[in-house]
């Protein structure tokens, strides 16, 4: 099924979610701005999937559909589709680590402001990109 409103649906959680990438990063929780910043890129990824009707898997990284899919996007997704790719792959191989951690890496301890303030930044670009395709069509 291909429903255009579930993409919006996608891209406004994703816009309410960088909301609380304000919060954690205020609070120094730079794990948990990291893991939902990759969570905030992964459901604009797939608003936008959705909006162009191409199915994807249940994975964390869309970045190979996107690419294997890239003659069907707007010229404005097709220049910045290595963007895209490229902060889909990044935050994905964060996604557990700080969220769980490990043994010996503890993700309060482990994450810098820097990292969380990359990760903020890439997924206010992703959104900005992605709605301006999906959300400005939807308001046509």
């Amino acid at each position: 099924m291909h429903n255009k409103n579930l993409a919006v649906d996608y891209l406004k959680r994703a816009k309410i979610r960088l909301l609380a990438l304000d919060l954690y990063f205020a609070k120094k929780n730079y794990a948990d701005a990291v893991r939902e910043a990759q969570e905030v890129v992964e459901l604009s990824l797939k608003g936008l999937l959705k909006w162009y009707r191409i199915d994807f898997p249940r994975v964390h990284d869309v970045g190979q559909i996107l690419k294997a899919h890239a003659s069907n996007f707007d010229i404005s997704i097709q220049n910045s589709l290595d963007t895209l790719i490229t902060t889909s792959k990044e935050l994905r191989r964060d996604r557990e680590l700080a969220f769980y951690g490990t043994e010996d890496l503890l993700p309060l301890e482990f994450y810098s402001k820097s990292d969380a303030s990359k990760a903020i930044t890439q997924a206010r670009k992703v959104v900005a990109i992605v709605s301006n395709v999906v959300l400005a069509s939807n308001n046509k």
